[in-house]
């Protein structure tokens, strides 16, 4: 899958800005706040109808316009696909597909799969467990339409199960024949998510692994695992044993919309124990974890994006990296620094076609 071209009107420090890429690789060079992480944005808005750095989709918007206009041309299966994402403000966000706009946007979800790797994904290791939920969710997301439904049905059963204990202890009630039909639907969707979630970590924690070796070189012994009260109990009877707790505190404690992933390195957290390096190429193992998973499940190869990559790390990574990216097995590359001389530097060692593209 290739992008040909993107067009930005209004998006974000862009009035207008044209560009046209190469099959391969694409860097985008210039002092910090120049735009070129924008770029890298407007690309992934795109794939997933969201911003990856701001999800307050009106603040995309240039200061001082009223609307904005993403337009890509892709090449995908022999086949162009032109996708336009706009947004007017107080409107809601319009993606057309060839023309045609979606009536949901989860429809378009998987259709041109992306990886962005980004120095804001350190909030992975470092913030709460919903980053990392949202980090598998969206792997799996990608290639399994049934599972986004699953997980979009549950956090509405969770919203109204809420809802009901805030009720009964605002009206110093209780009705548990009520809160079990809200339990049975938890336990249908949560076992299903949970099932795909650990069929999923299970195929992709050797990939994550082999990633890290390879990057680093096999010096430290890194581990991901699944963290999950649904691994010793099925939901039903740890929303039964739960239920006082829940009244008490007017909210759901226990599901799978409480998992979590534990990242280690050396048998330690990583969040702690780490270097900045360690965790950066914790990260990038993760992520490259990520396209081969999906490039596996989809048959397509996802666009790679590396968002000013080369910082905090040394040379000898680097070049792990370098070699990595080299192989055939990746595609089209969108990446971002601030100096042009290790970007060509680096570029040049990748043995593919490649366009820089220098912004003032």
């Amino acid at each position: 899958m290739l992008l040909r071209q993107l067009t930005l009107i209004n998006y974000k420090n862009f009035e207008s800005k044209e560009l046209v890429f190469d099959s391969k690789i694409n860097c985008f060079v210039g002092d910090n706040g120049i735009g070129k992480t924008n770029i890298l944005d407007a690309i992934y808005h795109l794939s997933f109808g969201k911003s990856y750095f701001n999800p307050i989709s009106s603040q995309n918007i240039r200061h001082g316009s009223d609307f904005f206009v993403i337009d890509g041309t892709f090449e995908k299966d022999d086949r162009e696909e032109k996708i336009v994402c706009s947004l007017k403000r107080n409107n809601k966000k319009i993606i057309k597909r060839n023309g045609k706009a979606y009536e949901r946007f989860a429809d378009h979800i998987g259709l041109l799969p992306l990886v962005i790797i980004s120095p804001a994904d350190r909030d992975l290791i470092i913030e709460g467990s919903d980053t990392r939920r949202k980090f598998i969710d969206g792997v799996i997301s990608q290639s399994d339409k049934k599972y986004l439904q699953q997980l979009i049905n549950y956090n509405k059963v969770i919203s109204q199960r809420n809802a009901l204990l805030k009720y009964f202890a605002a009206n110093r009630t209780f009705n548990k024949d009520t809160l079990a039909v809200y339990n049975e639907q938890l336990h249908t969707y949560g076992t299903e998510i949970f099932n795909k979630r650990t069929s999923f970590l299970e195929a992709f924690i050797p990939i994550f692994q082999e990633q890290y070796k390879a990057i680093t070189g096999d010096t430290e012994k890194v581990s991901l695992s699944y963290d999950s009260k649904l691994l010793h109990d099925d939901l039903l009877t740890l929303l039964n044993k739960n239920l006082d707790k829940d009244r008490a505190l007017q909210y759901t404690s226990v599901g799978i919309h409480k998992d979590d992933l534990n990242f280690e390195i050396s048998e330690f957290p990583i969040k702690k124990f780490g270097s900045q390096g360690q965790q950066k190429s914790f990260l990038i193992a993760l992520k490259f974890a990520q396209f081969h998973f999906m490039k596996s499940q989809s048959g397509t190869t996802p666009i790679l994006i590396l968002d000013d990559i080369f910082d905090k790390l040394d040379e000898h990574r680097v070049s792990h990296i370098i070699t990595l990216v080299n192989d055939e097995n990746f595609g089209q590359i969108f990446l971002s620094d601030t100096h042009a001389e290790r970007t060509e530097s680096v570029v040049k060692k990748i043995h593919q076609s490649y366009k820089i593209f220098k912004l003032k």
